[in-house]
């Protein structure tokens, strides 16, 4: 995520280079109505994707990067930010009926909200989900100030799981442990054990810290009577030993 995007000054540039006038329009008269009646956001806040966009909002990044923010994104985040301290009495419900893209605009705003921590029950819904696109932006800067060392070693597990990409999270250089290298060497030695691949960033937290027995662990399975094993530990290793040489 972009430092610029970390206030909504930043959002609202971003924004203007990306929304149409017309959309720009539609968000400062919906801004103001909720500015006026907080109520107000209950229909704003569904009709966002509608009246600005649902493209990307660099248009660098690919509409399938689940880590990607989109105009629509940022739109709603300026409309919660509006709220003020309204904004906690409409979160519960705008999450509960919110459709995919609804729920993902509110997990990226936390970090904009007066919360303090009271917004990790909106986390934690979305990291046990399958949505890899609600999972990435649950584990946005929110997340990575107020999720527990546990919690947020479980959240980056099922981010491997499912398929989210995790060098991109924000934080986690600063949030992954020597806890975290052994889960995630852990998991490498279960797929291999299932003859199954893990993503090769995987390694780059792994080998910050160099948990031993985890790794002799997968190296042992180079001598599996199984081939698919063998085979399996042979790429998983290729990738540690790869980063090793760098």
């Amino acid at each position: 995520m972009s430092e610029r995007l970390l206030d909504p000054a930043g959002l609202r540039t971003a924004l203007a280079a990306r929304a149409t006038p017309a959309a720009l329009h539609w968000l400062t008269d919906a801004t103001e109505a909720i500015e006026a009646d907080p109520a107000a956001v209950r229909t704003r806040f569904a009709m966002a994707g509608r009246k600005t966009a649902r493209h990307p909002l660099d248009p660098g990044e690919r509409a399938d990067d689940v880590h990607a923010w989109t105009i629509d994104d940022a739109a709603r985040v300026l409309l919660l930010v509006a709220l003020g301290e309204a904004v906690e009495a409409e979160l519960g419900e705008l999450y509960r009926f919110g459709d995919a893209a609804e729920r993902r605009g509110l997990l990226r705003a936390l970090a904009y909200l007066p919360l303090g921590a009271r917004g990790l029950p909106f986390v934690d819904d979305a990291v046990r989900t399958n949505d890899t696109r609600l999972i990435a932006a649950a584990l946005g800067p929110y997340a990575t100030a107020h999720l527990d060392a546990a919690a947020y070693d479980q959240a980056v597990l099922k981010c491997v799981f499912v398929g989210v990409p995790i060098a991109p999270l924000h934080g986690l250089a600063q949030r992954a442990t020597e806890r975290t290298a052994r889960m995630l060497a852990a998991f490498v030695h279960e797929r291999v054990a299932a003859g199954r691949d893990v993503p090769a960033e995987v390694w780059a937290v792994i080998d910050r810290f160099g948990p031993e027995d985890e790794i002799a662990a997968i190296g042992a399975e180079l001598d599996s009577e199984f081939a698919d094993r063998r085979e399996a530990a042979g790429r998983a290793l290729l990738h540690h030993h790869e980063r090793g040489l760098r």
